[in-house]
Formats: structure tokens, C-alpha cells, sequence
């Protein structure tokens, strides 16, 4: 598409969503709603609420269900981990096998550096 017909049809997308900002604006619906949120929010803050608060008094299950907690983490796991899996690496030349967690095994860091890391990690089973 060349950078004219580009700009043009660009153009006529901000037409058109101006179009809808301004039907919006004009719409009661929506000023009841802002004006609904501007009073809760003065509500909120008058008696120094929060909507987690407003949550959990209007649904105190709500704060027990599995998610994610106010420090983002997820319920249950309490920041942990889980175990790295097992690997398991055949060297085709010689057939000997090494299992290992992590990545730094000296017969595993030996053979990268005789075949290099990609033939290395091909020999994952």
C-alpha cells in the first residue's frame, strides 16, 4: 500500500472513530455512568475506601478464590518455583548418557565445547 492511500485510510478511520467519541459524548448513558463514578469515587475516598474493600465486603469469596494476589504472585504457590525437570542427553559417539537439572555438568559443558552447544542440545532424549 503506498504511503498516500495509507495516510488516507488513516484519515478516514479518525473520521469515523470522532464520529463515535462524539455520539458517546452526547449519549445520557454514559454521563449517568461518569457521573455515578465520579460520586463513588468521592464516596471512596471520604471514607478512605478502596474497590478491593467495596470487593471484598460485597463478596468475601471473592478474595479467596485462586488468582493472583496483591503482590501479583498466584494464590497457593507462595512464590516458589516449580522443580526443573529431569534431561536426559545421549552423546551419539560414544552412547554415554548424563541426566542432569541444570546446565552446568561437567561431562554435559565438556561435550559443548568438543561439538558445540546446538549438537549438544539435539541430543536431548
Amino acid at each position: 500500500m503506498s504511503k498516500a492511500a495509507e495516510y488516507r485510510a488513516l484519515e478516514r478511520q479518525i473520521a469515523e472513530q470522532l464520529q463515535a467519541l462524539e455520539a458517546l459524548k452526547g449519549s445520557s448513558a454514559l454521563q449517568s455512568e461518569l457521573e455515578f463514578e465520579d460520586k463513588l469515587r468521592k464516596l471512596l475516598a471520604e471514607y478512605g475506601y478502596s474497590l478491593r474493600n467495596i470487593i471484598a465486603i460485597l463478596d468475601p469469596q471473592a478474595s479467596k478464590a485462586p488468582g493472583l494476589t496483591a503482590s501479583g504472585k498466584v494464590d497457593g504457590r507462595k512464590g516458589q518455583r516449580a522443580p526443573r525437570a529431569v534431561k536426559r542427553y545421549r552423546n551419539p559417539h560414544t552412547d554415554e548418557i548424563v541426566e542432569t537439572k541444570g546446565g552446568n555438568h561437567k561431562t554435559l559443558n565438556a561435550w559443548k565445547k568438543e561439538h558445540g552447544a546446538e549438537a549438544v542440545n539435539s541430543w536431548i532424549q
